[in-house]
């Protein structure tokens, strides 16, 4: 850091005033001649002038206070021109504010102190430069070494010598490092308020904690593709996926710190990418060994050798959750599944989470019905608080892991049963319409369904109600089943279904209207859609 003393002691100039503060660092030597030059300077520069239109004592000590007040590193006074001396009022303002003055003598020019103070900047720059290069490569190797972000902002915070907390988009921190003392839990609280807001608004751009004084701390947005994030000019964008945030406890940021934070931010989105794929590759993983469970391609020992790599092995248990919409509030993943996930990783509890056609579905380690019971109504709660609309969640049973598929399917159909208002109340007379967690108990005559799910009795079943479609129109029966599904899914509301289906209501009805034609039955009876149901389900089980 270049001070106002190392730049004098290699000059042939005079100190006049302000020894106590050659300390001051010099951020850049300007040159001017203005009676007021501070609009055009930021602070920190060092002013060269020969003083030509200082011609009165009260210009001359407004001067001198007008720079002490924007915080200059210091004066250079050039002598010899409009001026044979350096003006008496200025230097006695100048003594006052224990602001440095020095003298230029005409022999010296200008150009001599700004290629002295460029010579110092750019070598300073340069080192700076060559440091943080070395910084970005130990980051990067992190990364690449698949260390994780909590390496990544430790390795970080030695660098800097602060703090430094990566925050989700809400605010909330995903990895914090504490660098001697622990942060301010006030500073944090303000972090997290204020990197809501910037979400709300959709913006983007850097920003010093307003509980910090001066430069001790920046929050850097961090755009989930690494590039600058959208809405860091003046206009709304997406809001960044994170923020990169640095608190020093002593001093301010230097510009090693800044440069290296800027640097990091594109590591730290490279980070975010990578835990996501990774992520995501797991879940399609998961999805298809659930959907393989589900359909029955997937049986006996196979499904417990699939299932040991998530953490799962003798019992397992399947929870789904469907909410009435799947627009979010405001949840840090993109689907109804993402919802579910995290709130299974917030119980700490292995899970194996996945989309099952409109269900969010898990597998969880067996345990007894009470212990299941509370661990779908705490996702609820979770899922309260992420998805608008109503959420139901079900849960089935503990099972052998082999028969993994008979819990997942007795979850559907409490969750179905409960949807089409024919669960039974709770033990406390709670009517089935306002309950929203179910378990297997509540699928009273439904239990028979599942437990025909390996006899012909349950296929000839299905073939009696579901045959007339499936064989009366030839490849258009497949168009009317799933029509069907979808029809009873919703309820009996035609809009949402024909949304379900991309298709238009009128279609929707004429379809409807066919089922009734090939079947005999009528859709607006409930024992009728009802048995639909159920052949639909059987249908699945014994697919």
């Amino acid at each position: 850091m270049l001070t106002v003393r190392d730049l004098l002691q290699d000059l042939d100039v005079r100190l006049l005033a302000g020894e106590r503060s050659l300390h001051l660092p010099v951020r850049w030597v300007h040159i001017s001649e203005l009676l007021d030059p501070t609009p055009w300077l930021s602070g920190g520069e060092l002013l060269l002038t020969t003083g030509m239109q200082l011609d009165t004592p009260a210009q001359q000590r407004e001067f001198a206070a007008r720079l002490a007040d924007h915080h200059l590193a210091g004066l250079g006074f050039g002598t010899g021109f409009k001026h044979e001396a350096v003006p008496p009022p200025l230097l006695e303002v100048a003594a006052e504010r224990e602001f440095p003055v020095f003298e230029v003598p005409y022999e010296v020019p200008f150009i001599a102190v700004t290629e002295a103070a460029f010579t110092q900047l750019v070598n300073e720059q340069y080192a700076v430069l060559r440091r943080a290069l070395a910084a970005q490569e130990r980051l990067e190797r992190i990364v690449l070494s698949e260390r994780g972000l909590d390496a990544l902002v430790g390795a970080l915070s030695t660098l800097i010598g602060a703090a430094v907390v990566v925050c989700d988009s809400r605010g909330e921190p995903m990895q914090q490092h504490e660098f001697r003392r622990p942060v301010d839990a006030d500073v944090l609280e303000t972090l997290r308020g204020e990197v809501r807001e910037r979400g709300r608004r959709r913006e983007a751009r850097a920003f010093v904690p307003s509980l910090l004084e001066g430069n001790h701390g920046l929050a850097l947005p961090v755009a989930s593709d690494g590039a600058p994030a959208p809405g860091s000019g003046s206009g709304p964008g997406r809001a960044p996926e994170a923020w990169l945030v640095a608190i020093k406890d002593a001093g301010p940021l230097s510009d090693f710190d800044r440069l290296t934070l800027h640097q990091t931010v594109t590591i730290v989105a490279l980070e975010l990418l990578r835990a996501r794929v990774a992520g995501e590759t797991e879940r399609r993983l998961a999805g298809d060994v659930l959907d393989a469970i589900a359909s029955g391609e997937l049986t006996g020992p196979e499904v417990a050798r699939r299932l040991r790599p998530f953490g799962l092995s003798d019992r397992v248990a399947a929870i789904v959750l469907r909410p009435s919409t799947e627009r979010r509030a405001g949840s840090e993943s993109d689907s109804v599944e993402g919802v579910l996930w995290s709130a299974l990783r917030e119980e700490a509890t292995p899970a194996l989470v996945a989309s099952v056609g409109p269900l969010a579905c898990a597998l969880v380690p067996g345990a007894n019905d009470e212990e299941l019971l509370a661990l779908a109504q705490r996702v609820l709660m979770s899922a309260d608080g992420e998805l608008r609309g109503e959420v139901r969640v079900a849960v089935g049973r503990a099972v052998p892991a082999l028969d993994a598929r008979r819990s997942f399917h007795e979850a559907r159909c409490a969750l179905e049963a409960l949807a089409l208002g024919v669960a039974c109340t709770d033990g406390n007379g709670s009517a089935p319409e306002r309950r929203r967690v179910a378990t297997y108990k509540d699928l009273g005559s439904f239990q028979l369904l599942l437990s025909l799910q390996d006899d012909v009795a349950l296929r000839l079943f299905c073939d009696s109600i579901l045959g007339p479609i499936e064989d009366g129109e030839g490849a258009y029966g497949g168009e009317l089943m799933r029509s069907l599904e979808a029809f009873i899914e919703e309820n009996g509301q035609w809009e949402r279904a024909a949304r379900r289906l991309y298709c238009h209501r009128h279609t929707l009805r004429y379809r409807i209207r066919r089922v009734e034609e090939l079947t005999g039955r009528n859709l607006s009876s409930a024992r009728d859609r009802i048995e639909f149901w159920l052949a639909l389900r059987g249908r699945q089980l014994v697919a």
